[in-house]
């Protein structure tokens, strides 16, 4: 954003400040999320500093008395070639009121005159994060300030039956507060509120529920048998395509819930003061936030104040107030600041999961490979990316709700992992009955100019087609597109005990790039973030419970997991830009299920693949 405002208002990059993520200081917005900032905040903020520069300039003109036209915004200032006059920006708007409403057409500068935005500048503050120089709201230190602890139940649904807090009560300096199934507590330290926790005396109803070994026939058996129509697409007949198919192929796929397991857990600051409430924590929704504890609270919004210091990370996971109501609680009972930060057990059973799903598939191929019938059912996971990018004649896409079993949420890429993994598993499946080379395949049932770009770009870095060189290697490919990117990788792996994907190659597309080392590291991340979900992340419950509510026990990609990835950037500077957080991650999973396919001649479809290791497939 900094670039692009610095590129629009023609100022050096370091003079731009990014204020954001506080409710009193900026505009509403809706949040971090769906890859929106650079196709929908960042046209917007070009706009705005667009309009700000002509304001300068007619300034400038009005002041020296001459045409707007020949005059020149460069470097922080307005210069009159002419005369060789100059007028910095600060001075031009030192004790003035500047403003005007946008111009319907307001020309902005192409991205191919970029000066600024285009160029892989270092990221902002980027010394402070990795110096740990900067803050996050776990440091946040107040005067006064108390610990929150929270009472959990013992399964998810328990019900308070009593409670004697009795014991924690008489600790000094301890607050407890109760509100219906909720008990929280205040103490002048971490470990004392912990302790205050422990020796309250709590009864609990609890009520039977299912495990994740029973979770798909659970989604089967409960899936909305009509859909409603923003998730039904269909086109021809399903029917006749199938009936006039060389080879048909059904299958089913099935993915786990995964945790977001961020570094940073949940964490808030409250503090009240004239009845007013300020809160501190890592959200990606601030506005929302504001709103949920203004309700809660009944309060003004105007007497509600959030302030976001940077998030140790969320993929999704931190749109809601959890931690931020219990903070707030505990500190309007205590009258005092209260800090609330989540254990890493309570971050793994009580935030909200990335939703399981069921995925059915009907398809069929004509005797050259050509596709002639795509049905596809998703149960409970999502929508997202659930369209095929193939082109076929007769099709039916349909997305079926399901009662939810555990609290499920955004996640990075949403339902677009699932569906691509599915879609693009099955895709290889259907080139092997074509007996095609899998590219080849993609692209002969491919129109899409810039998923055919991306697929032959990866494809070429990589060296497809290439041969095997030793036993139990493998590759494989995927493609597809979501929030308009386009993504192609290419995996390798070895079936081995010790290694599992050995190289990756990635070509991504997401229109004009702003920062190429930036988006790299999007890419890249998000690649390495999909082997986990690819491989071996999986929640694992019972009766309410999580059973693996840890790092020790719910496994995360390690250094040692990370293969050697390539990120190839197809930079269009004729197409409007695009997020790229989200879409890397959506064909790493099938790219890499194909390759252990072609390894082991073993089809994998359920994702975690291989929690145990590449050797038990």
């Amino acid at each position: 954003m900094a670039q692009t405002i610095a590129d629009e208002l023609r100022v050096p990059f370091e003079s731009v400040r990014m204020v954001t993520g506080d409710t009193a200081l900026t505009p509403i917005d809706a949040g971090t999320f769906g890859s929106r900032t650079i196709s929908t905040i960042t046209p917007q903020l070009r706009r705005v500093a667009a309009a700000a520069r002509d304001i300068l300039v007619q300034a400038a003109a009005k002041e020296w008395n001459v045409a707007s036209e020949g005059l020149i915004a460069a470097d922080a200032k307005v210069t009159d070639p002419a005369s060789g006059r100059s007028l910095k920006y600060a001075e031009l708007a030192r004790g003035k009121t500047l403003a005007q409403n946008l111009p319907a057409e307001d020309p902005i500068t192409p991205a191919a005159k970029w000066t600024i935005a285009g160029k892989p500048i270092p990221k902002a503050d980027g010394r402070s994060f990795v110096t740990g120089h900067h803050q996050y709201t776990t440091d946040i230190w107040l005067p006064g300030m108390l610990y929150g602890k929270v009472l959990r139940p013992p399964s998810f649904g328990a019900t308070l039956i009593s409670c004697d807090d009795a014991d924690a009560k008489a600790m000094p300096g301890v607050f407890v507060v109760r509100d219906g199934n909720f008990v929280h507590v205040a103490a002048p330290s971490a470990h004392e509120a912990q302790n205050a926790i422990d020796v309250i005396r709590a009864e609990w109803k609890e009520v039977p529920q299912i495990s994740n070994k029973e979770i798909f026939s659970y989604f089967k058996q409960n899936a909305a048998a009509k859909t409603d129509d923003r998730f039904r697409k269909q086109k021809g007949s399903v029917e006749e395509g199938l009936a006039g198919a060389a080879h048909r192929l059904d299958a089913t796929y099935t993915v786990a819930y995964i945790a977001h397991a961020a570094l940073e857990p949940r964490a808030a600051v409250a503090q009240w003061a004239d009845g007013k409430l300020t809160v501190w924590t890592g959200t990606q929704r601030p506005f929302a936030n504001r709103d949920e504890l203004a309700d809660v609270f009944h309060l003004p919004e105007s007497s509600v104040r959030v302030i976001v210091p940077d998030t140790g990370s969320a993929y999704g996971g931190k749109h809601t107030s959890d931690a931020a109501i219990e903070a707030a609680r505990l500190a309007r009972a205590a009258g005092r600041p209260v800090k609330v930060v989540w254990t890493r057990e309570e971050e793994f059973t009580w935030a909200y999961f990335r939703p399981a799903g069921l995925i059915e598939v009907k398809s069929g191929i004509a005797g050259d490979g050509t596709l002639t019938a795509w049905e596809f059912h998703n149960c409970h996971s999502g929508s997202s990316g659930i369209d095929t990018p193939y082109a076929v004649a007769n099709q039916r896409t349909e997305y079926h709700a399901v009662p939810l079993i555990l609290r499920s949420g955004s996640y990075r890429g949403l339902a677009a992992t699932a569906n691509h993994f599915a879609r693009e598993t099955h895709t290889d499946a259907l080139a092997k009955a074509a007996k095609m080379d899998p590219r080849d395949f993609r692209l002969k049932n491919l129109s899409d100019a810039r998923m055919r770009a991306v697929l032959e770009a990866a494809a070429k870095s990589f060296g497809w087609p290439r041969k095997k060189t030793q036993e139990g290697q493998g590759f494989g490919v995927a493609c597809g597109n979501e929030k308009g990117s386009y993504v192609a990788t290419f995996a390798e792996v070895a079936v081995d005990k010790n290694s599992g994907a050995v190289r990756m190659a990635d070509a991504f597309e997401c229109g004009a790039i702003v920062n190429p080392d930036g988006l790299r590291n999007q890419v890249v991340g998000a690649m390495i973030q999909g082997l986990g979900g690819a491989l071996f992340e999986a929640i694992e419950f019972e009766n309410g419970r999580i059973k693996n509510p840890h790092f020790a026990n719910y496994r995360v990609p390690r250094f040692r997991d990370v293969p050697e990835i390539e990120a190839i950037l197809l930079d269009r500077k004729d197409l409007p830009s695009a997020g790229a957080g989200e879409t890397p991650i959506v064909a790493v999973a099938p790219a890499i299920g194909n390759a252990i396919f072609d390894a082991t001649g073993v089809r994998l479809n359920n994702l975690p693949m291989v929690p145990n290791g590449l050797r038990s497939a």
